[in-house]
């Protein structure tokens, strides 16, 4: 029988929870045991977390019982919403209202709420600074987040709130990477400025919250998490050690970038503006001390970059 205490980790097969999951198990001396939760745990992914040694368990985020049976037994557990798959504010609130109430019966000592900053609190949706979206946010995938806060104080649950940063891997699987222009140079093209973007590869926040888990000192506090503060020029030379030619980047403005016309361009460009027109102080929670102490093999973007040299030439 394993005594180990059980974390429960939800969307598993997802970048976050994956990279926890794969942390716990490759930490076989550690005191935590994995409990994988996915919509379906016959997919590939998850086959390949269960080969690996996780519990795999079935679970949807939006039906109450399946969230509580998941739970049961846990000491501690990682809650995680996904936008980008319905592109809706209000259903990744109701989705942390069931993990937080979830949570609390089931007597959690220890949740990790993957969250980002209400800009609200900066950006009040009179202001004209950026558009409103959607009638009441202005950067919604960051505004639901923050503001479910409230629903694990509310309810009771110990919780770590864990300040996510930009994915690196969204030069690979986002479309961000560089792009040949009409003048022949590759490029990347992101509404920055000059200014710093608190990046992370996705794999370490999963590493990152495995440190989380053994500091239960950090119940009730709010911590940012970043392996590097690089700004765009900077990034780009990192690619061009990747690419093996020059890589330039291009400030393009946040209007530009809010009209480009894919799904979510516009909540993106008010998401850049608000990193840029705050950049004191979305860096200053994100600190990279801070980050290296719960993740020592915390990745820089050069060697993030060289790591997925293949990946992100392929995507070019």
């Amino acid at each position: 029988m394993n005594d180990n205490k059980i974390i429960t980790v939800f969307g598993a097969t997802g970048a976050q929870g994956g990279g926890l999951v794969r942390a716990i198990l490759a930490d076989p001396a550690g005191e935590f045991r994995a409990r994988a939760v996915t919509r379906n745990p016959d997919s590939d992914k998850a086959r390949e977390l269960a080969a690996l040694g996780a519990e795999v368990v079935q679970g949807d985020v939006d039906d109450r019982a399946s969230v509580a049976k998941a739970l049961e037994g846990s000491y501690g557990a990682f809650f995680v919403t996904f936008f980008w798959d319905h592109f809706s504010p209000e259903k990744e609130l109701a989705q942390a209202k069931t993990f937080a109430d979830a949570a609390k019966a089931a007597g959690v000592q220890h949740a990790i709420w993957s969250t980002l900053e209400d800009t609200r609190n900066w950006v009040p949706l009179e202001s004209d600074q950026m558009p409103t979206l959607q009638g009441k946010y202005k950067v919604p995938h960051f505004d639901a987040k923050g503001e479910a806060n409230k629903l694990f104080i509310e309810a009771g649950v110990p919780t770590t709130f864990l300040l996510t940063s930009f994915y690196w891997d969204n030069f690979i699987y986002f479309g961000l990477g560089p792009k040949r222009g009409e003048d022949g140079k590759l490029a990347i093209n992101l509404p920055l400025g000059e200014r710093k973007l608190p990046g992370i590869a996705a794999e370490d926040i999963g590493k990152s919250a495995y440190g989380v888990f053994k500091r239960p000192d950090l119940i009730g506090k709010t911590v940012g998490i970043s392996g590097g503060h690089p700004t765009g020029a900077e990034m780009a030379r990192g690619l061009s050690s990747v690419y093996g030619e020059e890589v330039v980047y291009n400030a393009v403005p946040f209007d530009v970038f809010r009209g480009l016309g894919f799904p979510g361009a516009d909540d993106l460009g008010n998401m850049f503006q608000f990193k840029h027109d705050f950049e004191e102080e979305y860096t200053a929670a994100r600190s990279l001390d801070f980050s290296r102490d719960v993740n020592p093999s915390l990745q820089s973007f050069d060697a993030w970059a060289s790591k997925n040299a293949e990946a992100l030439k392929g995507a070019a």
